[in-house]
Parts: structure tokens; sequence; C-alpha cells
């Protein structure tokens, strides 16, 4: 290890690391959503009516924006409670180390010695610890909150909004392009290759097995696209 790099810079730079990674994440099933939820759509209406292509954007437009914008809304009212539980969680906290400071040292060296330290090593980590930022020891280990870093709603909404919508831009590129009646086809092999990497990515980066994880993905997204298309046939097939 490097000497002029501190411990706590060590897990500040793992922490760090690990929000990224589920921000990563995040975005990748956010771009699978986009990638089956519009190609259902427009397959779906291609099936019912392969050649008019102003239906087809116009149903991939309004999937796309829809799911764009509840995406958004969904992870912007999620992180907002999830902040405010938290901040509400480092109220109290601040409250009872204002009011019962040797109750709050005793719970803190109670923690670690169900981690695994003695009795006096535990004291001894509890008392530097608190000396030098008691709200942030405890919220740290009893919590597992940072009270410097709280994660952002609005963030996560763009996120999941920008997300969404590149995942869905493929089917509905795709479905658009002047190829005729093999429009569908084109898209569908799009929507695989889509979910095989989203898969991947996803896998990689949540250290799972790669192969499983991309198997299930394609083949639910091929459900999807099967799905709504027979269902747009027969409509399609009911109206003539």
């Amino acid at each position: 290890m490097d000497e002029n790099v501190k411990p706590h810079e060590d897990e500040q730079h793992a922490t760090n690391t690990g929000q990224k990674l589920n921000w990563l994440r995040a975005g990748v099933l956010g771009a699978n959503d986009g990638i089956v939820s519009t190609a259902g759509v427009v397959i779906g209406v291609a099936g019912a009516t392969p050649h008019n292509v102003a239906a087809i954007a116009t149903a991939g437009i309004a999937a796309l924006v829809a799911g764009a914008f509840s995406m958004a809304g969904g992870e912007y009212v999620s992180v907002s409670t999830q902040r405010d539980t938290e901040k509400a969680l480092i109220a109290k906290e601040k409250w009872e180390l204002e009011n019962m400071p040797e109750e709050e040292r005793e719970e803190l060296a109670d923690l670690y010695r169900q981690r695994g330290l003695s009795e006096h090593l535990a004291h001894q980590v509890a008392e530097e610890l608190m000396a030098k930022d008691a709200l942030a020891a405890h919220a740290e280990i009893e919590l597992g909150i940072d009270p410097d870093h709280y994660t952002s709603p609005w963030a996560a909404a763009a996120s999941s909004f920008v997300s969404f919508t590149v995942g869905a831009l493929i089917p509905l590129i795709m479905i658009l392009l002047p190829v005729g009646e093999h429009r569908i086809w084109i898209a569908a092999a799009a929507v695989v290759l889509g979910l095989f990497l989203t898969g991947l990515i996803s896998a990689t980066l949540g250290g799972a097995p790669r192969g499983r994880a991309i198997i299930r993905n394609v083949l639910m997204g091929s459900a999807t696209m099967v799905a709504t298309y027979l269902i747009g046939l027969a409509f399609g097939t009911a109206v003539l």
C-alpha cells in the first residue's frame, strides 16, 4: 500500500466506486426496460399494421416518452422517500447524541463488540470515533448512512430518464428503417443484440454468472416481442 494514501481515503474511494457501480447497474437496467417495453409496443403495432409507418412511429414515440417519464418519476419518488427517511434517522441520532451521549457511547461500543472486538478495544474505538465525529460514527455503523452524502433524487430521475430513452431508441429506430416487410425482423434482431449486451453488462457489474443472465434476459425480451406481435397480428386480422 502507498504510504501516502490514508486508510480512510481508501475506504472513501471504495465507497465512491461502489456508488458508481450501482448507478451504472441501474442505468443498464433502465436501458433494458426501455428496449423491452418499446419493442413490445412497436412490434405489436407492426404486427397489426405492418405498412402503416405513421401508426408504428406514433405508438413507439408515445411508448418512449411515457416510459421515460414514468421511470424518472418513479425513481424520483423512491429516492426522495429514501432520502427523507435517512434525514429523519440522522435527526433522531443527533438528538440522542446531544441528550444522552453516554448511552450512545455505550451503544457504539456494544455494536463493535458484536463485530468481534474485545471489551477494552470496543470502548477505545468508540471513544476515539466519537471524539472525532460522533454523528458520522453512529450513522455509519448503526444506520449504514453517510450523513454528508445523500442520494440526489433529481440525479436518479435524470439517470433513469436518459437510460430508458437510450434503450427505447434501439427498437424505435430499427422498426422505422425503410426496409419494407423486413422491418419487424430487423428490429427484433437489434433488440436481441441489445438484450444480450445489457444482460452481459449487468451480470459483469453484479458479479453474477454471465451465461444465465444473458439467456434469461434474451428469453424474456423475446417472449415479450412474440406475445405482442401475435396480439397485434390477431387484431390486425380481425379488423381486416
